[in-house]
């Protein structure tokens, strides 16, 4: 299994506006979504007025870093980190995690940049945090549900939801989904920085590393769409990936109650 690469380079950093009540920060993870992200970022914010929004990108060849430069100029509650190329989901997610962590937002949510995860859910995740300390945006309880999606991707998604269920007694029914919301202080908790996986897998071990710290974790139903532009960067070998990297986490904490 591949080590977790740590990027260190953090170059025009936006700086952070007064902190405000509501102390909520949706992260998005940025390669080529350049005809996306302007109308994401605002569609999060019809939903979540006072939220701020830190964008990081992988040097994307199409401009979209540049694009959010403009967008943070006009709009203290954008923030974007630039990384020198691409580094990952996993290493991406992990950097806004830190960013929530040192800036004491009380929730960070992620969602991807391709409108799969659709801003009308976000209202939702908020309101079970009331009662949880970590909320799925799941495609599979009663309500929840995927569109247009090929046979293979189904039965691959469900097969890993199976696992993790089952192999690393997570009691949710959607544990790869990335449409989530977390207590920052919860992980802070979990020691994150320990994290080990990549690529989607991050989802997973996260979630792991959140419930055996005391995490409570709660569901809300979604539809997860196909994205509305550009070219969509799951694929098999990634899939085949993860799924390894699971199965060496499931190895590694069978008889394991806690890891804090």
């Amino acid at each position: 299994m591949e080590m977790l690469a740590i990027p260190v380079h953090r170059s025009r950093q936006t700086k952070l506006k007064p902190h405000s009540l509501s102390r909520i920060l949706v992260c998005i993870a940025t390669y080529n979504e350049k005809t996306n992200i302007e109308k994401l970022i605002s569609d999060i914010h019809i939903e979540l007025p006072t939220a701020d929004v830190l964008v990081i990108d992988d040097n994307s060849p199409d401009g979209t870093g540049e694009l959010v430069d403009e967008l943070s100029k006009k709009d203290s509650r954008i923030h974007i980190f630039h990384r020198p190329r691409k580094l990952g989901l996993g290493t991406a997610i992990l950097e806004a995690m830190r960013f929530a962590i040192r800036e004491k937002y009380h929730y960070l949510i992620n969602m991807d940049a391709d409108f799969s995860h659709s801003p009308r859910y976000l209202k939702n995740l908020i309101k079970g945090m009331k009662k949880n300390d970590i909320m799925i945006g799941s495609r599979y309880i009663v309500g929840g549900g995927t569109k247009n999606w090929p046979f293979t991707r189904k039965a691959i998604s469900k097969s890993v939801n199976i696992f993790v269920r089952l192999f690393l007694k997570i009691p949710a029914r959607d544990c790869s989904g990335g449409f989530r919301c977390y207590s920052v202080p919860k992980l802070e908790k979990a020691k994150i920085e320990e994290v080990k996986s990549l690529g989607y897998s991050f989802h997973q071990e996260v979630l792991h590393r959140c419930y055996c710290s005391g995490a409570k974790i709660g569901e809300t139903p979604i539809l997860f769409e196909n994205r509305k532009q550009g070219k969509s960067k799951v694929n098999f070998h990634e899939a085949v990936r993860s799924l390894t990297a699971l199965v060496i986490l499931g190895i590694k904490s069978m008889g394991r109650k806690n890891i804090v």
